[in-house]
């Protein structure tokens, strides 16, 4: 991660997502501590009872200063004094190893992270932040996710390149996740790393920026609906929110053709577009297709259907890319009627793509030439003719 610099420390103008971290002080861990004990027995007390109950949850025996009652206590509070003294002691244990644990420490700097002053603090954790979002546990993911949306929605927080880098590699898995809230997190927090990221970071951006365009464009056409939470971009649904990342993808590489068949909802023009525009990286949009031709979702499969069939038109001559799609679309056996016949129906259009087609030139040429051939031997037939019928010539 890049080095702490003035911005960050002086907190006076924007700070860059993923500086060196920040000292934390005894002082903090004090105020922490006071403010532990000086809670509400009784309700110290049924909190107590209730983690006993959990076994995943006992004290660990390398933090034994460290309880959740420590920690709860600090974050389930609007006092900012609590707050400064939380954010020391979750950073101690965001590498806990219980399950329960773990969450619960990052669901607090899921609070905490919804302050801006807060939030601006938290820069310094990024790095340890973007390692949560590789974790298998989805739960933890879902909770990692809004940490960064609060961070990156603060207009005086900046991303640094480094940074950025390391959030689109973390989150192109997690727009092919299972869990459709996941899903709207993570296609929002990327419009939010394209918005905020730093002027020296938006060229080494930009491959993730191309790279993602396929999948988003296919999840426009995903039914898969998220229900309202109180939050428009959690209410929107998968294809919304990736309509909306892919105008920001548009924006950011400067594509007003891909922003224009965008806002007037053309998808299969965007696709050809994207194609066209695109040739160089037309192999690699049909490798991504691909996976998504065994989608549960048959608008998803119909779409990767489509689009591999609009590619083919731009691999003639690349025969093992050819062969490798004709596959797939003839394996598509097990699906239902309409997926089979729009597979077959591609799959005809790719093998008639794949025939060499002769031009007006070559036919012209050959045609003229069978024509000569002809008249030759028409003469030399009329010549043998003629020599056997001439009464001065007797055979």
């Amino acid at each position: 991660m890049a080095q702490a610099d003035t911005r960050l420390t002086k907190m006076k103008a924007k700070p860059d997502v993923g500086t060196a971290p920040t000292d934390l002080t005894s002082k903090s861990v004090h105020a922490l501590n006071n403010h532990t004990r000086n809670s509400d027995t009784t309700r110290n007390d049924q909190r107590m009872k209730s983690d006993t109950d959990k076994t995943d949850d006992t004290t660990s025996t390398d933090t034994p200063s460290i309880d959740r009652m420590a920690i709860s206590d600090a974050v389930l509070t609007d006092e900012a004094t609590n707050s400064d003294a939380a954010l020391p002691h979750l950073t101690a244990e965001v590498d806990t190893t219980t399950t329960t644990r773990r969450r619960l420490v990052i669901k607090g700097f899921g609070m905490l992270s919804k302050d801006p002053v807060m939030a601006k603090r938290m820069c310094s954790l990024s790095e340890s932040l973007v390692q949560l979002l590789w974790d298998a546990d989805v739960e933890l993911v879902e909770l990692a996710l809004p940490i960064f949306l609060n961070m990156l929605q603060n207009k005086d927080i900046l991303t640094s390149s480094p940074t950025a880098l390391k959030l689109a590699e973390a989150l192109r898995p997690l727009f092919d996740s299972d869990n459709s809230h996941v899903q709207i997190l993570s296609i929002h927090l990327f419009q939010e790393v394209m918005k905020s990221v730093v002027d020296e970071g938006k060229k080494p951006l930009k491959i993730h920026v191309v790279q993602n365009l396929f999948p988003f464009f296919l999840y426009w056409h995903d039914e898969n609906q998220q229900s309202g939470t109180g939050e428009d971009f959690l209410g929107s649904g998968v294809p919304v929110a990736s309509q909306k990342a892919l105008l920001r993808a548009a924006w950011f590489l400067k594509r007003k053709d891909l922003e224009q068949l965008l806002k007037t909802e053309q998808p299969l023009k965007f696709g050809e577009c994207l194609l066209e525009k695109d040739k160089s990286q037309v192999a690699e949009y049909v490798h991504q297709a691909l996976p998504y031709l065994e989608s549960p979702q048959e608008p998803l499969q119909e779409a990767a259907i489509k689009f591999i069939g609009m590619a083919g038109r731009y691999l003639k001559g690349q025969k093992n890319e050819l062969q490798l799609v004709m596959d797939a679309l003839q394996g598509m056996t097990h699906d239902s009627t309409a997926i089979k016949h729009l597979a077959l129906k591609n799959l005809k259009m790719l093998r008639s793509a794949e025939r060499p087609r002769s031009s007006p030139r070559s036919s012209s040429l050959k045609t003229h030439s069978r024509m000569k051939g002809l008249g030759r031997l028409l003469g030399g037939a009329a010549a043998r003719g003629l020599q056997r019928t001439d009464p001065g010539n007797p055979v």
